[in-house]
């Protein structure tokens, strides 16, 4: 296992900086996911950290030791990218040892290592197959197997699962978590979608436009976002958000919502202004039948999920809000639906989407 430290690391294409200033701690064992949007620069950040791009500026460390200039089969690094990328004139075994056979290890070291990372992988009864001969998620754990022989200090994933169908993925996800804890190493992991960055990071980066928005363990940024970005970006179903400005009545603040006919909601800011444009966030799950506060919809569309129901519903022709209901069964489109919350649970964000506290 290994620390990895980045220091005001930047990457430019000419005139063009695409990773602008990221300082970054990663500490020996954790699994670390970079997520954002397409573009944001998180893949990256990850091929700098493997020697695959040069770092314009900056400094990125392994265990306190310089690596910009180290080549990238000195770093002590395996990664796994989002193609497979096997040899499919070679059977499971020959793929997983190639790399090692190309630095000469010796025979027999490279046939132990290859059962190790079998039986890790569950893959023993599959080493004399060729790739055809195996589905998609046996080749990514072929995939994985042949960076797990080269015994690397770090791991690093490019969206592994992206080629992968839906439930397949969720039993990646399981796989991956289950690896990390089997081997104990520093993983870090680039994915854009939200729910794999949940599900298995210990600390997750979120990065949009080179910029690192903020870092935190998944239930964190949920519950503490740093911005709207953050906010909207972390949560399936994302969160709400409705406009207002702020009004003081009697020393207390209160939130205006003028699309929601002009409902106004207790806010706990001090020495905020009146007239203030905020933005107010509320998570599906925070509407509950004993709110005090309620939003007058109209339901546009539901999304039965057994247990629960998410309405999609709307003020007039104002935004879409989704709401979270254990009643929703007896609801259909068209229906009204007095959808209540405690102003306690929103969030505030200012007017360029800064979380105010």
């Amino acid at each position: 296992m290994s620390n990895l430290q980045l220091s005001q690391v930047r990457k430019s294409y000419g005139g063009l900086e695409v990773i602008k200033g990221v300082d970054l701690d990663i500490k020996s064992g954790e699994f670390v996911v970079f997520v954002g949007p397409s573009g944001c620069g998180k893949s990256t950040l990850l091929r700098m950290i493997a020697g695959l791009e040069e770092i314009t500026s900056g400094e990125l460390s392994i265990d306190e030791v310089r690596m910009n200039d180290v080549d990238p089969s000195k770093r002590g690094i395996a990664m796994v990218f989002q193609s497979y990328a096997l040899y499919p004139h070679m059977t499971v075994r020959e793929n997983m040892g190639f790399a090692l056979r190309f630095a000469g290890v010796p025979k027999a070291e490279i046939e132990k290592r290859v059962n190790e990372a079998a039986d890790i992988l569950e893959l023993g009864t599959l080493l004399d197959r060729k790739p055809k001969q195996l589905s998609g998620g046996q080749r990514q754990r072929v995939a994985i197997g042949r960076a797990i022989v080269r015994h690397p200090k770090i791991f690093l994933f490019d969206e592994p699962l992206s080629n992968l169908d839906a439930e397949l993925r969720v039993h990646m996800r399981i796989e991956i978590a289950r690896l990390h804890k089997q081997l104990a190493t520093t993983i870090v992991y680039v994915t854009h979608d939200q729910v794999e960055a949940m599900t298995l990071a210990d600390k997750i980066v979120v990065m949009r436009g080179g910029v690192v928005e903020q870092i935190g363990s998944p239930l964190n940024l949920y519950d503490d976002p740093a911005n709207l970005f953050v906010a909207g970006f972390i949560g399936s179903p994302k969160m709400n958000f409705l406009k207002g400005t702020t009004e003081i009545v009697e020393g207390r603040t209160y939130a205006r919502l003028p699309d929601h006919g002009g409902l106004k909601i207790p806010i706990s800011l001090e020495a905020i202004a009146p007239d203030t444009p905020v933005t107010i966030g509320l998570r599906p799950e925070h509407f509950n039948e004993a709110g005090p506060a309620v939003l007058d919809l109209t339901i546009d569309m539901l999304e039965h999920l057994g247990g629960e129901t998410f309405a999609y519903a709307r003020h007039g022709n104002g935004a879409l809000i989704v709401v979270e209901t254990k009643n929703g069964r007896g609801l259909k489109a068209g229906d009204r639906l007095a959808a209540r919350f405690d102003p306690a649970s929103a969030l505030v964000f200012d007017g360029e989407g800064k979380r105010l506290r």
